[in-house]
């Protein structure tokens, strides 16, 4: 019995002190958001005793089976989601803002009505230098609004998808980071120790790193995870269905290439990937829209500068010449005036005299212009670019309450409560004096026995 009570206390004092330094751990890394709260799992020892039949059990103790993660899988499942959806709706919303920006600021809207204007102020006396040179001035502008316009979406588009390629090459470096984790996972599955001596706390770490790392790639993409016995894990790129990324210890190439309207698209081998979550989606998003503004703004400016020089070509100018084109360029960002010299205007017919008043072709020169409506249409493209920010943003809005929930209740579930550890901390240091005393009280008994029979 005595003996037996001196291995019941000691196993105890293991366990205890087990229980009293991973709360300590957990003291120490409270703050660390990758951090599951552990626990000792503790289970009985139980032996037959030497008389015994099967039914006759002698118990031993307490002994630490292994080291527990508070970590639920589904939680950490829709953390993960709810935060890689709230990154692609951040991200589209950050690259439509700039797409906004880039029309918004040119000023293209306000230059087209001027130059309207311009062409009214003519129609009242087409011979007039003056008036003449304000069509050209605010021919100019417009064209300098535009190329401003193709300008800024171009550099908006090479920055978009410069954070794909970044973004691309930070999911490789964590698809190989996690390989090297799920091959250290594999080399201690069940906690044994190693060569290396990893112990059963070292892959409680290396499951918190597993799992920090998951969390960056669904950051950048949306994944679908399948955890092994062994605490290894594979990730599929763009759901279930989508390629491997990540299988055990091997690892696939992400690769992405632009397309012809400037989109990128991702693949990993030949396998073509379709992001539903994450900044890569939200900046495939962004590039998609800013592909759309882009070809809506070229097709005005081409508009506009087909309208004008094929009705200028229907008149004469005001030295009685042929009417010339007046703009060059078929996109935003190459539309120019192709003059400077006021008397270019085809205002008159064709075939009228030099100095000519005649306004035929001038006063169909606006009416072919209204016919364009280059205001209404810059107004469709602000209006669409301004709904599409604001339907991102709203959006925006609703994932992020979303994620912010389901972060909280997994911080609630695997966080550390230091109330909690707290109390943990008296508990242990308690139960460890206690088995202490048994110790102490079991040799007092050891002494006694000897003592009688000496």
């Amino acid at each position: 019995m005595s003996s037996n009570l001196l291995s019941i206390a000691a196993s105890g004092a293991r366990a205890a002190e087990i229980a009293l330094d991973l709360t300590g751990q957990n003291i120490a890394n409270a703050g660390n958001p990758g951090y599951v709260r552990r626990s000792a799992n503790d289970v009985e020892v139980a032996s037959a005793s030497s008389w015994s039949t099967a039914n006759d059990i002698s118990l031993s103790g307490v002994t630490v089976s292994g080291i527990v993660r508070n970590a639920d899988s589904f939680l950490q499942s829709e953390a993960r989601s709810t935060a890689s959806n709230t990154a692609q709706a951040s991200a589209t919303v950050s690259g439509l803002t700039d797409v906004e920006t880039a029309v918004e600021d040119s000023g293209v809207f306000t230059a087209i009505g001027n130059f309207r204007n311009a062409f009214t102020a003519l129609e009242q006396n087409p011979t007039d230098a003056s008036a003449r040179a304000g069509v050209i001035q605010s021919g100019q502008t417009m064209a300098s609004a535009f190329q401003i316009a193709g300008q800024g979406l171009a550099s908006t588009q090479t920055g978009l998808q410069g954070e794909v390629s970044d973004g691309v090459a930070q999911i490789n470096t964590l698809a190989s980071q996690l390989a090297t984790i799920n091959t250290q996972l594999s080399a201690t599955a069940g906690g044994a120790p190693t060569t290396g001596g990893v112990t059963t706390s070292d892959r409680a770490g290396l499951m918190d790193q597993r799992d920090s790392l998951l969390d960056q790639l669904g950051q950048l993409a949306s994944l679908a995870t399948t955890i092994q016995p062994d605490g290894s894990v594979n990730v599929n790129l763009g759901g279930v269905s989508g390629p491997p990324l990540v299988t055990g210890t091997q690892t696939n190439t992400l690769t992405n290439s632009v397309n012809a309207d400037g989109t990128e698209s991702l693949a990993i081998g030949n396998a073509a990937v379709a992001l539903a979550g994450g900044s890569l989606a939200g900046n495939q998003a962004a590039l998609a829209t800013l592909s759309q503004i882009g070809d809506s703004l070229d097709s005005l400016a081409s508009g506009i500068a087909t309208t004008i020089n094929n009705q200028q070509a229907q008149g004469a100018d005001l030295d009685g010449n042929p009417g010339a084109a007046l703009f060059s360029g078929n996109t935003a960002a190459t539309l120019t005036l192709a003059t400077s010299n006021g008397s270019a205007i085809a205002t008159a017919a064709a075939g009228s005299a030099a100095g000519s008043t005649d306004a035929t072709n001038l006063t169909a020169m606006t009416g072919a212009l209204g016919t364009l409506d280059p205001a209404g249409t810059m107004n469709q493209i602000l209006t669409q670019i301004s709904g599409d920010v604001q339907s991102a943003t709203t959006t925006q809005t609703t994932l992020q309450t979303l994620s912010s929930a389901a972060a909280a209740s997994l911080a609630t579930q695997a966080g550390v409560d230091l109330n909690t550890e707290a109390v943990n901390l008296v508990q242990f240091q308690q139960a460890f004096e206690a088995s202490g005393k048994v110790i102490q009280a079991a040799s007092t008994v050891f002494t006694a026995i000897y003592n009688l029979t000496a």
